[in-house]
């Protein structure tokens, strides 16, 4: 019999079946997680189950965008640095362009949305994180000390609200997670099909730390307004553990909190991610265009993937070792906590007070809620009646 040809792994194929990806993926980073495994684990066959199940640990490892950093591991795997690059553009283009688009309007041209539909998106954006927030709690605080932590964490954030109280909050978890959790090592059954060797990763390391150090000073020295966006949203992008929501808390301190866009676009924004597909982390985006229009979005964009990027190829060399230190484990399991805990915090302060002023706001939170966890409604759909009966009522 003749063998079928053999599937084409280039870095254009790979940009084609991720922009098609891009398009129809609906659901957030979980979801993401499926979709990709039954592209290239069940259908293609470009990945075993035990090396994309690698793949989705090493990504929850590290800090940044999961789904993203899991797609750009397949287009490493099948075509190099080159397939990285086209597996994130074509997974981020159509939801980065239609929040860019969004921003766009509603800010430029100042009559994209009424006043309602805003206060629609707020009401829904609630309903969204408290949702993530009861899921990422049962998912990683399944016992009496993460619980503990979670709300010492919520309590923090609140207390010391801004950047250095989240970085504290992140620290700590991490460092209390270390001391009293308890975490089994796990070992690789299968080498990853992906070759870096330890002197390049280190060197990725080093440019994702120079970054993280540099940046700051770079930004105060030069005064520019385009290179502290992009400092502010590299930083983001390097402390995000849990998914994308959890960048709610970090932005909100940096974007509100210095006055550089107003609460109610910041929460309209975010509820706006919701209705497109793509990972979350497109909200960069979004913000960016509002703040300084389509290059301050792309800059934004840039900022805030390029952490998943230089940590995923700076660690794969050396996670065979990392994945078998129990007190590593420990000390992830205490970050998870914490960040659940800042998500937390989030849900009440900005995102609750923002968005609920009466008893009608808090009823149709209610009502989102009940739409989304017990209806299983998918997001975009509650996101877009959210703005109808905004528009329509409020």
């Amino acid at each position: 019999m003749a063998h079928a040809p053999r599937d084409d792994r280039s870095p254009w194929s790979i940009f084609l079946i991720f922009l098609r990806l891009g398009f129809t993926s609906f659901g957030g980073p979980v979801a993401h997680l499926g979709y990709f495994r039954q592209e290239f684990v069940s259908r293609r066959g470009w990945l075993s189950e035990a090396v994309y199940a690698e793949l989705i640990a090493i990504a929850q490892f590290m800090p940044g965008a999961a789904s993203s950093k899991v797609g750009m591991a397949v287009g490493l795997s099948q075509a190099g640095y080159r397939g990285a690059l086209a597996a994130w553009l074509g997974f981020t283009l159509p939801s980065a362009l239609l929040l860019m688009a969004f921003a766009y309007g509603l800010v430029v041209k100042g009559d994209a949305l009424a006043s309602g539909a805003l206060h629609g998106l707020k009401i829904v954006a609630a309903a969204i994180v408290a949702q993530a927030v009861w899921g990422m709690a049962r998912a990683l605080c399944p016992d009496t000390p993460r619980r503990v932590l979670m709300l010492v964490a919520a309590a923090v954030a609140l207390l010391v609200p801004g950047a250095i109280g989240q970085l504290a909050v992140i620290i700590g978890a991490g460092l209390v997670g270390t001391a009293l959790l308890k975490s089994k090592a796990q070992t690789i059954t299968e080498p990853l099909p992906i070759a870096i060797g330890q002197r390049s990763g280190a060197l990725w390391l080093g440019i994702f730390l120079l970054l993280l150090a540099g940046l700051p000073l770079l930004a105060h020295l030069l005064d520019s307004p385009l290179l502290s966006l992009f400092e502010v949203f590299y930083r983001t992008g390097a402390l995000v553990f849990g998914g994308g929501h959890v960048m709610l808390p970090l932005l909100q301190a940096e974007v509100v909190a210095n006055g550089w866009l107003g609460n109610d676009l910041f929460l309209a924004g975010y509820g706006a991610t919701q209705a497109v597909p793509g990972p979350l982390f497109t909200f960069a985006a979004f913000l960016g265009t509002a703040m300084a229009g389509w290059l301050g979005g792309l800059l934004c964009l840039l900022a805030i993937f390029a952490p998943s990027f230089l940590l995923l190829v700076g660690v794969l060399p050396f996670w065979a070792r990392l994945r078998t230190r129990p007190r590593l484990q420990a000390a992830m399991a205490g970050v998870n906590a914490g960040v659940v805990g800042l998500l937390l915090a989030t849900l009440y302060q900005p995102v609750g007070t923002g968005a609920v002023g009466n008893l009608l706001d808090f009823a149709l939170v209610l009502l989102a809620l009940l739409a989304l966890m017990a209806g299983k409604l998918p997001p975009w759909m509650v996101v877009v009646a959210g703005a109808l009966i905004g528009w329509l009522v409020l």
